[in-house]
This record gives C-alpha cells, structure tokens and sequence, in this order.
C-alpha cells in the first residue's frame, strides 16, 4: 500500500512539474527588442491591432517566422472555407491531441461562444468521441481526428469533407490542423504557461480513446 501511495505521488508530482515547468522562452520586453524583433512587432501589431501576446510571443525569438505564422493565421483563424464555428471544433481536436494547455485555454471559450456546446468540447478534453454533433460537426471532428491521431486521412473522411467543403475546404481544414500543431509544437517546446488558475487538460494515455464517427 505504501508502495503504491509513493508511486501515485510521484506521478502526480511529474505531472506538476511537467505542467509548471519553467518558461523556456520568456517574452521579451518590447524595450529589448532587436531591430529585426521590432519590425516584426511593428507588422503585428499592424495588422492584428494589438500587441505580440501568446503564442507569438515565443515567436518572437524568431521574428521572420513569428510574422509569417501570424500570417497565416490571419487566414486560418479569421476566414477559412469551413467557418469560424467549425474550426474552433479542429483546433480543438489539434490541442487535445497534443495536450496543448493554452491553446485550450483560449480556444475552449471561443469555441463555445461561436457555437460548439460545452458538452461536446468536454468530450474531446476527456480523449472521447463526442456523441449528439451535427451532420457537420461529424465530418470535421473525424477528419480532423484521424489527420492528428494517425497521420493521415481515410477516403471516407475526406469525401465527406470535400463533398460538403469543397476541395478549397479540405485543404483549409487540413491547414488548420498544420497550423495548429505548429504553434502546439512550439508552444510545448517552449514550455508556455497557462495563466495563473486556468485549467490544464487532463493528462491521458497515449491510446486514449476518440475518432470513429457514425
């Protein structure tokens, strides 16, 4: 019993070490911006009407690529072919697959607040297949599942994308999953933090459930 208790703590102890971990790229005080970062900063803010915040702030350490990610989400997060209700649900999916905590973060009440119920989102935050989406819903969370879980998708969940979406949305949908690890990747890498009192993902296995839709 004893045995069992020091495992469990340990466990939970790694959990929390994993997930409070050290930013390994702290911002940059915009004071202490090279020239390069301070072009780069100057076009974001340009163009998004505020300040280089979240996942671009890592970014920042490459400014070049930090305006170019920005670019594309531009597109991705603002104006895809599948809507911006739709896409919330993949980069749902994306963030969960790779237990990206602040995307979940700031993507979980977007997403609710552009029309994906509470208990559907809980579902993909649990590794399971939501049950009740629409007809819509099915089609993205499947695609989008089997893109981030194996890499790939099925003929069946691609011609259910383009039949509805069109190709234009399948590549789209596809992009958002791309994109959306991108920032997950260097997100996790950089050991990002979630802001003091929100809530992490639950930890899961590495074959945790999801996918397979009617």
């Amino acid at each position: 019993m004893n045995l069992r208790k020091t495992l469990l703590a340990g466990c939970i102890a790694l959990l929390s070490f994993d997930a409070e971990a050290q930013n390994r790229l702290p911002t940059i005080p915009p004071a202490d911006y090279n020239a390069e970062q301070t072009r780069a900063a100057e076009e974001f803010l340009a163009a998004r009407k505020t300040p280089v915040f979240g996942p671009f702030e890592p970014l920042m350490y490459s400014p070049i690529l930090m305006n170019l990610a920005r670019g594309m989400g531009d597109y991705l997060r603002y104006k895809p072919a599948i809507g911006t209700t739709l896409s919330e649900l993949a980069i749902l999916v994306t963030a969960r697959e790779w237990t990206q905590d602040y995307e979940w973060y700031v993507h979980y009440p977007i997403a609710l607040k552009a029309g994906i119920k509470k208990e559907l989102a809980d579902s993909i935050a649990l590794g399971r297949t939501p049950v009740g989406m629409s007809e819509d819903e099915a089609l993205v969370y499947q695609f989008a599942w089997e893109l981030n879980r194996n890499k790939r998708v099925t003929d069946k969940a691609y011609a259910k994308v383009e039949a509805r979406f069109g190709k234009q949305g399948a590549v789209d949908l596809a992009g958002i999953c791309g994109y959306y690890t991108f920032l997950a990747m260097e997100l996790n890498m950089a050991r990002y933090p979630v802001p003091g009192g929100g809530k992490l993902l639950p930890r899961l296995g590495p074959h945790s459930a999801g996918g397979k839709t009617k």
